[in-house]
């Protein structure tokens, strides 16, 4: 693949290579002036140009380019290209990897656009060097012609614009205005949302023409002349190419005016409509052609008859010439852009087959039937049929292994079957989970919805659609998982098969929505209904639920058998398969929940390493994200924040995120708890009070929760209290099995909430939960070292305090353990001070290695308290290195050997990713710009030089 393309395109109001002045923009360079003064202020954003082919986008880009060089601000220039649709990414690292100063790690960044399966960290390490150039003042980043991006460009567009939005880069991207394909829609969609600003370019007003006539010509334009340039209706690229096909025969000028001594021109070929003529398949050009021998809007039915197809076989060329921006829609038939561009079209075609056309066009001969328009296209051929059959084979056949070209297939497929197919409804329902699994979510879900939309669906294609909506919202949106898979089991006279597997998608919307009640109910009649038809593939799906329902009911060896059946069943039956997300999954956040931490670790990078070989993209994130949570309570906050990060920044989907609301936003909020870091806190705390408007209990509770600490965190445990009200008195059939205040490790922080709030009730309550919990699994010593804390707290008694750290010690829930340890040395404290510094000195050792900065400095000050003056050394942690965690560390030195990140992530065992985080991290901290000043710095400290 080669990045370093740099496309040649034409500027509007560019002539024989010469750019004419720029003319009736004035407005909006004023504005795109006074976005590039706030960038120097600090101030990034996006900026996106809009309108249709030839209204001088490009121009607009380029003026940016050019005023923003001028104020010092480094700039990178990209453009997409029609022909070069199948490099991914290509528009994007064109930009920063070409031209006068391109981004640093540009090999680096090449290699990981090549290899397959680097998405994710392709995205984070152009991210990562985004921010570095960002330090160094600020950046302007120009996209054009977004409408023909690859899916990857826009993806990281719009991911990194989010992610990098507090730093001082301004994005300014242009895009066609009108039709656009789906997935540029969503990027336009979202952009927008996150307050993108808005500069739509219009036709250009009397002066404006008669300016650039004026420009091309040499002298003012009589009316004649000024009257054909208005033809060009304010299109500065049609006018400029119609004016400079005239100046050389056709003008004179006399008197110092333009005149047209020997009246309108014929018509004839323009530059840019021959471009893109070119650019067209040859079945599309055809169509284009056969248009422009109609005298005004036609149907595709006229067409189809003109050319001797079926109508269901227009259906790409017909896009591709609305995508061009040839066609546009006028009703119910196609129409061209401007009749300037239908003139320019036909006047390329030889004059017999002119002639024939127009022959072919006028009036029906003798003997033929009703217009075309009155009676649908026909049929699509045999040879279609075929095709699409065998793609579906080969989609089906390459789903488990390589779902990305079996996506592929199945698009293709939708694209040679007819509208009014039989099959169609059935290829969709099966390129839907395709597209989600490879990252596609939004075109997974308008693809469903559209078709839901047209309506004159059977009950049994509908059905299908339902549950492949269902399976694709449950990451994204519990309840409208729900809502797909409760409307799929109402439709009369479906399948027993499909029945059974909507019932076990709806059991299990209700049981990640935290409807737990409901969940087993519904659970129940699916198993009946599954076991009727025989289907083990709902049988793996509702043992998970099973799972689900004995962990919430505290059972937690029956959760354990139930979810080693579903993973072992599933593992039998093949990913491809699968009615949800990886059944392993669950195993693996069910290990975490109970302390079974190492276990739960293995899992997460078993199953990210597996996902990542498959390209099965919506599972990694699933993934990243449950390993987020393991890695959060083990201690290793940063890498914790990485892999939140990393899920976050890539998700590309329909919904809110309610997965990520419940794994990533809770993660987040935690870390930036636990290190102090107040705006990112405040920040997630804005999350959560969205998060509590949820349609789904679990995602509210988790928001009160996330709400609650921040109050905490503020000082304020009144208010901390306040946000739990709703989850504290919910009814316990519906509480959350296994959000954030069910987690063990959390009972005795609830604890110490109400106790610092007064609410002895709510302590209390906690407390016997704990306990009851423990009683129950007298075999899982975390549980019972979470009980013994939460006591300790409650009754301010040291031995229940000494227990839980005892009990601790065998269990690699640091965090837990380093507060445990906190607790029994200040009960210590206030009577045998001696005896508590030992208590402290490792609590702040674990924090230490935690990187949990903030509660080592409480840690610090209950030392100074005991009386201790001396800095303790934080176990695991190098003296040199007093700013960095060990894992910040380790990077450090390897990177200073000279490894690149990728080098450093083999060494670790870590991700990309994960390794360009901490060293982001480690260059703050340590007030370095580059690699070379970091090595620098490391032979200084460790060798004296």
């Amino acid at each position: 693949m080669s990045v370093n393309r740099v496309t040649t395109r034409t500027v509007p109001e560019e002539l024989d290579g010469v750019r004419t002045p720029l003319r009736g923009r004035d407005a909006e360079l004023a504005f795109v002036g006074a976005r590039l003064d706030a960038l120097h202020r600090g101030e990034g954003g996006i900026v996106r140009v809009e309108g249709p082919a030839g209204i001088g986008r490009s121009r607009i880009l380029a003026e940016a380019a050019t005023a923003a060089r001028r104020r010092g601000t480094r700039v990178f220039e990209g453009a997409a290209d029609p022909d070069e649709q199948f490099v991914p990414l290509g528009p994007l690292l064109e930009g920063v990897l070409a031209g006068e100063e391109p981004l640093s790690g540009a090999q680096r960044l090449r290699d990981l656009a090549t290899t397959p399966g680097q998405r994710f960290w392709l995205l984070q390490e152009l991210g990562d060097r985004l921010r570095e150039a960002a330090r160094n003042g600020p950046l302007l980043v120009v996209l054009d012609d977004l409408q023909w991006c690859d899916d990857l460009t826009l993806l990281t567009f719009h991911t990194l614009a989010a992610g990098l939005s507090s730093h001082p880069i301004l994005w300014l991207v242009a895009v066609r205005g009108g039709s656009v394909p789906p997935g540029v829609r969503t990027t336009l969609d979202r952009i927008r949302q996150a307050g993108a600003h808005e500069l739509v370019l219009g036709a250009l007003e009397d002066r404006a023409i008669a300016r650039i006539t004026e420009d091309v010509l040499g002298a003012p334009p009589d009316p004649d002349v000024l009257r054909l340039a208005h033809r060009a209706e304010g299109v500065p690229q049609l006018l400029v190419e119609l004016l400079g096909s005239l100046r050389e025969e056709e003008v004179t000028i006399e008197n110092g005016t333009a005149a047209l001594p020997a009246g309108p021109p014929a018509p004839r070929e323009l530059p840019s409509v021959v471009r893109r003529l070119d650019q067209l398949s040859a079945e599309a050009r055809e169509l284009v052609q056969t248009a422009a021998a109609v005298d005004g809007p036609v149907t595709v039915a006229l067409l189809a008859e003109l050319l001797g197809r079926p109508s269901a076989a227009l259906i790409t060329a017909v896009r591709e010439s609305l995508d061009a921006d040839l066609l546009a829609e006028s009703g119910d038939r196609l129409a061209f852009r401007h009749d300037l561009i239908r003139e320019a079209v036909e006047a390329g075609l030889p004059l017999p087959l002119r002639q024939a056309l127009r022959r072919q066009v006028t009036g029906p001969p003798a003997g033929r039937a009703a217009s075309p328009a009155a009676r649908p296209g026909p049929p699509a051929g045999p040879g279609d049929a075929a095709e699409a059959d065998r793609l579906r084979t080969e989609a089906a056949e390459l789903a488990a292994t390589a779902p990305g070209p079996a996506a592929e297939r199945g698009l293709k497929a939708l694209e040679l079957t007819p509208t009014d197919a039989p099959e169609r409804p059935r290829i969709i329902a099966e390129t839907i989970p395709l597209l989600w699994q490879t990252g596609r979510a939004a075109q997974a879900h308008e693809l469903g919805t559209s078709a839901l939309a047209a309506g004159g669906l059977g009950p049994e294609d509908e059905a299908r659609i339902r549950l492949a909506l269902a399976r694709l919202a449950v990451p994204f949106d519990f309840s409208e998982a729900v809502r797909q898979a409760r409307a799929g089991a109402a439709l009369p006279g479906i399948s027993v098969a499909a029945r059974g597997r909507l019932l076990a998608m709806l059991a299990v919307g209700l049981s990640m929505s935290g409807e737990h009640a409901a969940a087993e109910q519904v659970a129940a009649e699916a198993w009946e209904t599954a076991a009727a038809a025989g289907d083990r593939t709902a049988e793996a799906t509702l043992t998970t639920v099973r799972s689900a329902v004995g962990f919430h009911r505290m059972d937690l060896t029956e959760a354990f058998r139930q979810a080693e059946r579903s993973a072992a069943l599933a593992d039998a039956l093949g990913v491809s398969t699968s009615l949800w997300v990886p059944e392993a999954l669950w195993h693996a956040l069910l290990s975490h929940t109970t302390g079974r931490t190492a276990e739960a670790l293995a899992a997460t990078e078993e199953g990210i390493r597996l996902t990542r070989e498959q390209g099965r993209t919506a599972a990694t994130r699933m993934w990243l994200m449950t390993r987020s949570r393991v890695l959060l309570e083990a201690g290793r906050l940063t890498d914790a924040r990485a892999d939140a990060e990393a899920a976050s920044e890539a998700t590309d989907g329909p919904g809110p995120g309610n997965l990520a609301d419940v794994t990533s936003r809770y993660v987040m909020m935690r870390v930036a708890l636990h290190t102090g870091d107040r705006s990112a806190a405040r920040a997630h705390a804005a999350e959560a009070r969205r998060m509590r408007s949820d349609g789904a209990p679990v995602v509210r509770h988790f928001g009160s929760w996330m709400l609650a600490l921040m109050a905490d965190f503020e000082g304020r445990p009144d208010r901390a209290m306040a946000e739990l009200d709703e989850v504290m008195t919910s009814p316990a059939a519906d509480r959350p099995a296994y959000a954030g205040l069910i987690d063990p490790a959390d009972a005795p922080v609830l604890v110490r909430l109400a106790l610092r709030a007064g609410a002895h009730e709510r302590a209390v309550q906690a407390v016997a939960l704990a306990e009851r919990r423990a009683v129950l699994n007298p075999d899982l010593t975390f549980l019972a070292a979470t009980a013994a804390h939460a006591r300790g707290l409650l009754d301010n008694d040291l031995g229940p305090l000494v227990r839980a750290v005892r009990l601790y010690e065998d269990c690699p829930r640091v965090l837990a353990r380093a507060s445990a340890l906190e607790d029994a040395g200040r009960k210590l404290a206030a009577t045998r001070r001696p005896e508590a510094v030992p208590y402290f000195e490792t609590a702040l050792a674990l924090y230490a290695r935690a990187g949990a900065e903030r509660d080592g400095a409480r840690v610090r000050r209950r030392l100074r308290a005991a009386g201790v003056r001396r800095r303790p050394a934080p176990a695991g942690l190098d003296g040199t290195w007093p700013e960095l965690t060990a894992a910040e560390t380790r990077v450090v030195r390897l990177v200073a050997r000279g490894l690149t990140n990728r080098q450093a992530a083999e060494e670790l065992s870590l991700s990309p990713h994960t390794v360009s985080s901490h060293l982001r991290r480690a260059f703050t901290k340590l007030d370095v710009t580059s690699r070379a000043e970091l090595t620098r710095l490391v032979k200084h400290r460790d060798h004296g030089e």
